[in-house]
């Protein structure tokens, strides 16, 4: 998924939207099912929220998910293609990889 959004700690970070991209995977429970659309206006909800670290928003998306029920582990990459460093870069990138913690009913 492709947003521009504010997202970073720097001034210009913060005044300035600038593209962000989103993988989401999610791994279903059981016969649990998930409308692509949900997924999608979940995570546009949390990118417009705005974050200052990819961490952050990766974070804050993933518990989201969970929140939805049937979910056993989702995996997100979060992207920023246009990094301002001294040298060349292709992307600032991140990835989170959460598994829900299932309790035990007969303990």
């Amino acid at each position: 998924m492709r947003f521009h959004t504010l997202i970073g700690i720097l001034p210009h970070e913060r005044e300035l939207p600038q593209p962000l991209e989103v993988d989401l995977t999610v791994w279903t429970m059981g016969n649990a099912r998930l409308d692509y659309r949900v997924l999608h206006d979940l995570t546009a909800n949390v990118v417009a929220r705005g974050a200052g670290y990819l961490e952050d928003l990766a974070e804050e998306l993933a518990s989201d998910v969970f929140a939805l029920g049937g979910v056993s582990r989702v995996e997100i990459v979060a992207r920023k293609p246009h990094v301002a460093l001294p040298g060349p870069l292709e992307c600032a990138e991140i990835r989170l990889e959460r598994t829900a913690v299932v309790l035990d009913s007969h303990t």
